[in-house]
């Protein structure tokens, strides 16, 4: 049953969308000061279905899909990505897992996953249908949207499968906690041991040990990392990254992470597109959108592997959160390659 809260609520959203009818549904909430679910939840039973199950064995059975698009975004970057959901598993205490393909190649959080749709919208060009997962914020974590190559019977075959028997709005969403940067206090951290401990690093993955070590945030670590290992560079620096990589033809990585998952697109890219406040990758299996008001800083990050030094490019927002973040394309036992080198090292000279 609707309450006059959820009355009032889709009175205003529908205010908002005949002002605004291209107004995307995340815009919106900030606008009216909700989440996103609460949202989508005024459409249950019409164009929203609430799922339930477990969400590791819903992800492996995504494949009978066949090609469909990833979609992974934060507050100013959105990653796109078209191919084939496949080869996922699992950690055995199920809170993390990957999909490694070449094409949808993804890190799963699954401890944030609460809330699970099947969406249907309605556009000039038909039905878009997708599948959505939330965070106990009501924050999208993952969406996974149908492509004209994917299989509609398969769709409605998970949706009957998974579909919840309550389609009525009852659970709170939980109000999202307001996070401040952690003072640094230099004097209550190892500097010294922190900064060998970076400088004999065998594998990337191993930083995230690093910070949890040392008690540091990602941007904290930056601004105490041994001397030529981390360095700032222009904010527009990662628009300039992107145009020389689509110019000279060099494979890149491109990471956007969520609350709940982290996307990775590996490969070259070519049109690269400037609108307004935005930088735009718009390929055919690769879309990645960075709203440049976002970015408060830049980092150019080195970090020793078994296979010689590794560089990053690293942004972030004004809180400290990171936004997007790129490698040169390398596989593990590969030194990395010299023409992304060459691409950071003209970051800071006159194109």
């Amino acid at each position: 049953m609707a309450t006059s809260t959820t009355i009032t609520l889709r009175h205003r959203y529908d205010v908002l969308k005949q002002e605004h009818p291209k107004l995307r549904i995340r815009d919106a909430a900030k606008k009216l000061f909700v989440s996103e679910l609460e949202l989508l939840e005024l459409q249950l039973g019409d164009n929203v279905l609430r799922l339930k199950g477990d969400w590791k064995k819903f992800l492996a059975e995504i494949k009978d899909l066949g090609y469909v698009m990833a979609l992974t975004r934060n507050e100013y970057a959105v990653h796109e990505r078209k191919g084939v959901y496949d080869n996922i598993s699992f950690n055995p205490d199920g809170k993390m897992g990957v999909a490694v393909n070449p094409d949808i190649d993804l890190r799963f959080l699954m401890w944030t996953w609460k809330y699970a749709y099947a969406v249907r919208m309605e556009k000039s060009k038909g039905p878009l249908f997708s599948f959505q997962f939330f965070d106990q914020y009501g924050e999208a974590v993952h969406k996974i949207f149908l492509t004209q190559q994917s299989d509609p019977t398969a769709y409605q075959k998970l949706v009957e499968k998974y579909k919840a028997k309550n389609q009525i709005t009852t659970h709170k969403i939980q109000e999202k906690p307001l996070i401040k940067k952690k003072d640094l206090v230099e004097e209550k951290i190892d500097i010294s041991g922190f900064q060998q401990d970076w400088l004999t690093l065998k594998d990337t993955h191993d930083f995230f040990p690093l910070l949890k070590k040392y008690q540091l945030d990602r941007a904290q670590a930056l601004r105490l990392a041994p001397k030529g290992y981390a360095f700032q560079v222009d904010n527009d620096s990662i628009v300039k990254m992107l145009r020389f990589a689509a110019e000279r033809y060099v494979p890149i990585m491109v990471f956007v992470n969520s609350n709940g998952c982290i996307q990775i697109h590996t490969g070259e890219i070519k049109n690269v597109v400037s609108m307004h406040h935005w930088i735009n990758v718009m390929d055919p299996e690769f879309n990645l959108h960075l709203n440049l008001d976002g970015i408060a800083q830049t980092w150019v990050v080195k970090k020793p592997t078994a296979d010689g030094v590794v560089t990053a490019i690293e942004v972030f927002d004004a809180h400290d959160n990171l936004i997007v973040y790129c490698f040169g394309k390398r596989k593990p036992g590969l030194p990395e390659l010299e023409a992304w080198r060459e691409i950071v090292r003209d970051l800071n000279q006159n194109e």
